[in-house]
This record gives C-alpha cells, sequence and structure tokens, in this order.
C-alpha cells in the first residue's frame, strides 16, 4: 500500500525532518530535565515545561493533561510509551520495574525502533495503528495486532476465520493494511524488563484477496513483511 500523503508538499516536510531527528530530540531533552513519572493504574503522568511539551506533541507521545497550575503541563503516557521512554531509551526515571512485562509493549517498541509514529488502535478493533510520519501529514498505514507466539489467550482474536474476516475486512474499509506482530518470548518469561531484550518480532500482514486479480498470481494470503526504518 501506498503512503497516504495529506495535502500537497507533506512528503517533503516530512523527508525534512524525519521522525529519528524528532525522537532524538526528545529523548536528549528528558535526559537534561531529569524527568520521572508518576505511576497510575494503568498510565503514567509526567510534569513538564515548555519545550519538553512541545516534543512530546511532536513526536507523538502521550497527551495533555490541563490543571489549575498555569506554569505547570502535565502529560499522561501510556504504559507503552512510558515503558519505551524508560527501559528502551533510558530517559524516563521513576517507573517501577517490577510485574509482568506485556507482550503489548515488546510490539509498541519494535515500531517505535523503526521510527513509526504509533497511537492507539481502539477505535479500529486493533492494539495500535502506525504512522509513517506525524499523523498531521499522513494517514494511518497499518492496523496492528499484538499476538503471542504459541497457544495461550492473547491469540483469541484470530483464531478463527470469522474473526480473521471481520478484522481484515474492518481495516480495508478505513484505508489500512492488517499488520500483526508475533511476539516470541524464547522461553525468557516476563518477571523483568531484561528479559525483552531477548524477545523476538515476527511481522505478518493479511489482506484480502483482490477478485480482479488472476487466482494463479495471489500469494499466500499471510505474507511476511519487512516494515524496514523510516
Amino acid at each position: 500500500m501506498r503512503p497516504r500523503w495529506k495535502g500537497k508538499g507533506s512528503e517533503a516536510k516530512a523527508s525534512a525532518d524525519p521522525m529519528s531527528k524528532i525522537v532524538s530530540q526528545l529523548h536528549s531533552s528528558l535526559i537534561r530535565s531529569v524527568a520521572r513519572g508518576l505511576l497510575l493504574s494503568r498510565n503514567v503522568l509526567i510534569e513538564a515545561d515548555a519545550e519538553l511539551s512541545y516534543l512530546f506533541n511532536r513526536a507523538r507521545f502521550g497527551r495533555s493533561r490541563i490543571t489549575s497550575q498555569e506554569e505547570k503541563q502535565w502529560f499522561q503516557l501510556d504504559m507503552e510509551e512510558a515503558f519505551y521512554l524508560c527501559f528502551s531509551l533510558e530517559c524516563l526515571k521513576g517507573i517501577g520495574k517490577d510485574g509482568s512485562i506485556k507482550v503489548s509493549y515488546k510490539a509498541y517498541s519494535h515500531l517505535r525502533y523503526k521510527n513509526w509514529v504509533v497511537r492507539s488502535g481502539l477505535q479500529y478493533g486493533a492494539d495500535f495503528i502506525a504512522y509513517r510520519h506525524l499523523p498531521a501529514l499522513i494517514h494511518s498505514e497499518y492496523a496492528v495486532l499484538a499476538l503471542s507466539k504459541g497457544d495461550n489467550e492473547l491469540n483469541g482474536r484470530l483464531r478463527v476465520w470469522s474473526d480473521v474476516h471481520c478484522t481484515v475486512r474492518l481495516c480495508g474499509s478505513v484505508a489500512k493494511t492488517l499488520l500483526v506482530l508475533f511476539v516470541d518470548s524464547n522461553s525468557q518469561g516476563t518477571s523483568s524488563p531484561s528479559c525483552l531484550e531477548h524477545y523476538t518480532v515476527e511481522e505478518e500482514t493479511i489482506t484480502r484477496w483482490n477478485p480482479e486479480q488472476s487466482r494463479e498470481g495471489q500469494t499466500s494470503l499471510r505474507n511476511q513483511t519487512n516494515l524496514g526504518t523510516i
């Protein structure tokens, strides 16, 4: 699927200001500020100055939260976003290291490492949606499901054909490709963040058969893909 840029000149703007550069600027700012996260039940709050607020918005991490204190601004991060900043980029402090590491975090960090912008995919029935660059410049290309490789409850969403059919049909109706990330723990367990270094991710896309193309010319319905880096 070709990228669907928003408006004339959007692709040129993205090329001139790559996502890797924006995330690098956020990384440097977080280290300078010695930022700490306040862990809530399912989110992490970070107090941000003007520079951090600007870079959080630019890199599409979290959502700003309005408070009664005008001089302070807080950003609310999802757990996957906070874990990525804390354990992958090592630029955020104060996130507890206890508890299980979720498959969704490994999938999230896999996409972020490749410089995709990753946002919640709840409205599309997916875990995430992935953008090649800023959402203001381009439409998201993938609806992403994160599944644990093996036979367990995380894979229940695509166990029967009707689930696959409905999910792929929904993705097609909003011009997205279904990307399934199979996360293999390689028998490392989920007891600490260090386990993630040994996890591997397999990328596969699932698309509908196009009746306008000959049946003999079709490849497998389930195709391995390579997102590359941008």
